[in-house]
């Protein structure tokens, strides 16, 4: 059993042997519920470290998608408060509207890195 902090949640860490292999599991400290998926290993060991790298993933990949929603969230606040905006002061409602979209974009391409290297992760595993 092994505990690990990933973002703000403690994770314990449980391996068992079944059939042959090994699986790891892991639970929310405080609760004691389990959280995730179930990782498999020919060790104990490498059933934890995949399973670590997978929480991982998974709270960079949370942090990534609440990062491009917010991004979204404020683009849409800036399109609806364009129809209000005072030309003559500060940059134009077009300028505004480049630069919120822009903020999507960069939110976007980080969610697919993300993404992506999981699916990599994946593909060099099996």
């Amino acid at each position: 059993m092994r505990e690990i902090l990933v973002g703000d949640r403690q994770y314990r860490i449980v391996a068992v042997e079944r059939d042959g292999g090994w699986t790891a599991r892991a639970e929310h400290v405080a609760t004691g519920e389990r959280f995730g998926i179930e990782c498999t290993g020919q060790t104990g060991t490498g059933a934890i470290e995949r399973l670590v790298r997978w929480l991982i993933w998974q709270h960079e990949h949370a942090s990534a998608l609440a990062a491009l929603q917010e991004a979204e969230r404020a683009y849409h606040r800036t399109i609806a408060g364009s129809a209000f905006a005072n030309p003559t002061e500060g940059p134009t409602a077009l300028e505004l509207q480049k630069e919120a979209f822009e903020k999507v974009e960069a939110a976007r391409v980080r969610l697919d890195e993300i993404r992506a290297k999981e699916e990599s992760h994946e593909a060099h595993e099996d």
